[in-house]
């Protein structure tokens, strides 16, 4: 009997069937179980939010700048993943402090070490999303970001979504172990971010290892060197569960601040502030995106 020809979903239905066989159960069980040590970093991001540029700004500050690696997920491991792909993430590192990323909630992470998150604009995530599945998960332009809001965004859709996620750290908020960032402050002034990044992590950054990391976590050099950064290897070692053909994306696009002003509805946009205030208003007392991004400038 012939093998069944592997295809590319064409609707959100689709996707979201396929998505479940992205991560088995046990790679979950696996990151959930770790044991992180007090000086782990630990990268707790919502997809979409600066998370690889994140893990390259932690890794440069740690190893002086290398970038012999083949894929980002290779040196700072994607914990659910990493039993699916091979991954020891029990044992020591290249270089320290060990780092890890992950996109379960903090509520549902290992405990211990110091965790670094990012937030950004649901709906540059909705956009940013879009354009990483867009001829991956699904056939490209079959899918569009309003289809992606009602079905991710308008309901809370199981513990991984951007509302859980947010409201997971925020009552850890004040705690020394957790540093929480704004992707539009990062953009705004990415050497000052950098400087809270480098104390938080406990690396002294002098002014060659500052150079280093500005230039290399720069969106230029990140998008001179996509390879490193576009999930290759978790793509490589998952598409086959998931029934799809082979096939790039890239996490290094264009890292824009509003991008969601050209690319959105503003039907959509409505509706991911109206999940805002129905979600994290009641919890936080924030009316809007813009009042958190403004809470954590103080």
């Amino acid at each position: 009997m012939a093998e069944p020809k592997l295809s590319r979903p064409r609707s959100m239905e689709e996707m979201m069937q396929r998505v479940s066989g992205l991560i088995t159960e046990a790679s979950i069980g696996n990151a959930m179980s770790f044991q992180l040590r007090p000086s782990d970093v630990f990268i707790n991001t919502y997809p979409k939010s600066g998370t690889t540029w994140l893990q390259q700004i932690v890794h440069g500050l740690r190893s002086r700048g290398d970038m012999d690696f083949d894929e980002i997920t290779a040196v700072v491991p994607w914990m659910e993943t990493a039993l699916d792909m091979g991954i020891d993430i029990h044992g020591e590192q290249f270089a320290n402090p060990r780092a890890y990323k992950m996109h379960l909630p903090l509520t549902m992470a290992p405990k211990g070490g110091k965790t670094t998150t990012v937030v950004r604009d649901p709906k540059d995530v909705v956009v940013s999303q879009y354009h990483f599945w867009n001829g991956w998960f699904f056939e490209e332009g079959t899918v569009t970001t309003s289809e992606i809001v009602d079905v991710m965004f308008v309901p809370r859709m199981g513990p991984i979504n951007y509302w859980d996620h947010l409201l997971g750290w925020w009552p850890e908020r004040d705690s020394e172990n957790l540093l929480v960032l704004c992707y539009e402050q990062m953009k705004q002034d990415f050497p000052a971010t950098l400087e809270r990044i480098a104390k938080f992590i406990g690396c002294e950054l002098d002014d060659e290892l500052r150079e280093i990391v500005l230039r290399q976590s720069s969106i230029e050099f990140m998008r001179d060197h996509n390879r490193q950064f576009d999930d290759h290897l978790f793509s490589d070692a998952r598409n086959e569960a998931c029934g799809l053909p082979p096939g790039e994306t890239t996490k290094v696009r264009r890292g824009a601040v509003g991008d969601h002003n050209a690319e959105m509805t503003t039907e959509a946009a409505e509706k991911v502030d109206q999940a805002w205030q129905r979600e994290i208003t009641p919890e936080t007392g924030l009316a809007s995106y813009a009042d958190l991004q403004a809470y954590l400038s103080e």
